[in-house]
């Protein structure tokens, strides 16, 4: 099973900017050890595998925008079950480059850096409380369905 789903992402700011990430994050289920990222132990029941396949940076004036900028994104959500306790844990791998726009150029490298910095803890926070957010409503979602099933059994 694969969907495609249109995020957009909390308002990032940094500097004197406001940026709106849009991202389109592909959602594809695994099951039965089959194309496991390699970190996933092949007994796992089912995984999660999603990636970003497309991205957009509303707001930025043309001056600051950079003439080249990349994002890829891909991670895993899959159930650990240990004993009677079961949780969720993910992988996120991000990968980010880009060329300033002369404007930033002049933002000293220190200062810059540590804007980088925050600025990506922001969006990983942000993709993070997104994807948890969305799964738990469909969860809740497919537990009412399961629920009507079972009383229209009855």
């Amino acid at each position: 099973m694969q969907e495609q789903w249109r995020i957009q992402m909390l308002p990032i700011q940094f500097l004197f900017l406001t940026v709106y990430p849009v991202i389109d994050m592909r959602l594809e289920c695994k099951s039965k050890g089959k194309d496991y990222p390699p970190q996933v132990h092949r007994d796992i029941t089912k995984v999660l595998e999603l990636s970003i396949t497309r991205w957009e940076l509303k707001g930025l004036d043309s001056i600051f925008e950079p003439s080249q900028f990349t994002l890829g994104v891909k991670g895993a959500l899959y159930p650990d079950r240990r004993g009677t306790r079961s949780r969720l844990k993910g992988l996120l791998e991000m990968n980010i480059s880009f060329i300033l726009p002369p404007m930033l150029a002049l933002v000293p490298e220190e200062v810059r850096s540590n804007v980088a910095e925050s600025v990506l803890q922001r969006l990983v926070e942000n993709m993070e409380h997104k994807v948890n957010g969305s799964l738990l409503a469909d969860y809740r979602e497919f537990q009412r369905e399961k629920q009507k099933k079972s009383s229209l059994r009855l």
